[in-house]
């Protein structure tokens, strides 16, 4: 065997709630983890200013911080935290081999595979710019709503997902105005029903987003565009939320791993076990229907537990 083959116990791509949860459990087990931060070392919650939702913080934290502290839980126990992320992989043997960066190649006994999902964001620089100050854009309307009570808000979003936060944010906020690029939307109808029946969300179809405007630091409103009139309005609003979808980061696993039609990886019920023999999913790659940073630490310990599970068997 090459010299340059890293054999490993137990390989957890990602390092979301998700990732740094099964590393916790599977140090614990002493499986001896090796885990690989990704494109992103903790995952979508560090674009996330204030966490206020997750157990035992009662005055609530940050993102960055909440990662820094389960990455260094982990490390706590044992587990090896990388640079660099998961390129290829090929599960069609029985051994689960995959490459680093396109050159380090590891040949791992298990795989918990947590890369999770991106928001999908319209792309404007000023949404960019206002998402990295955390001054008023944000992508899960359940995780950030909370900050915009009493206030008025734009959501864009035409879909099922997109009416549900849109809902939510009315029991929160004064006004929601709800932008819709074409003349109906893509959401059940019984879904598309509620939010028109709910008083203070105001729809606007054929409606695009122009620019998000701000002080530089904070959103202040936004400017929609009509598609047919090409007339312009500014919204008063304090925040932007984005609800037109995610994305699984789950490509390079399309060829071994089962996906559903959007990418999400599909598991056996009840269990954190893919279609591979030793190759286990836990958080946002995995779930579009919660997508919550404690669902996706509960399916990380579901991950390390089958893992385990799994090498015991193999004894």
């Amino acid at each position: 065997m090459s010299e340059t083959i890293e054999k490993i116990k137990c390989l957890i791509i990602g390092s979301g709630p998700a990732g740094y949860t099964a590393a916790i459990y599977a140090s614990r087990a002493n499986m001896n983890p090796v885990l690989y931060q990704g494109t992103q070392p903790g995952g979508q919650l560090t674009t996330t200013n204030e966490v206020e939702n997750w157990p035992g913080n009662p005055e609530g934290i940050t993102g960055p911080e909440m990662m820094i502290n389960l990455q260094l839980q982990a490390q706590r126990f044992g587990t090896d935290v990388r640079d660099g992320w998961a390129t290829k992989v090929d599960f069609s043997g029985p051994i689960h081999k995959v490459w680093i960066n396109d050159t380090k190649e590891l040949h791992c006994e298990t795989v918990i595979i947590s890369t999770g999902a991106s928001a999908k964001y319209l792309g404007l620089d000023s949404e960019q710019h206002y998402l990295k100050t955390g001054g008023g854009v944000s992508a899960c309307a359940v995780c950030d709503g909370f900050f915009y009570r009493n206030q008025e808000v734009v959501i864009v979003g035409a879909g099922d997902s997109a009416c549900e936060e849109a809902h939510y944010l009315s029991k929160l906020c004064k006004k929601v105005t709800m932008l819709v690029r074409s003349e109906q939307f893509r959401a059940s109808k019984i879904m598309a029903e509620r939010v028109r029946k709910t008083e203070n969300i105001e729809i606007l179809l054929n409606t695009e987003t122009d620019e998000v405007l701000g002080d530089g630091q904070v959103v202040t409103a936004v400017r929609v565009k009509n598609r047919t009139s090409g007339a312009t309005q500014e919204i008063p609003a304090t925040g932007f939320f984005v609800a037109i979808g995610h994305k699984p980061n789950t490509d390079i696993f399309k060829d071994f791993i089962t996906l559903d039609e959007t990418g999400y990886i599909v598991s056996i019920p009840g269990t954190s076990k893919t279609n591979v023999a030793g190759v286990f999913v836990g958080g946002d790659a995995a779930d579009h229907v919660y997508r919550q940073a404690i669902t996706a630490a509960g399916t990380g310990c579901m991950a390390a537990l089958d893992a385990e599970r799994y090498l015991a068997s193999k004894e």
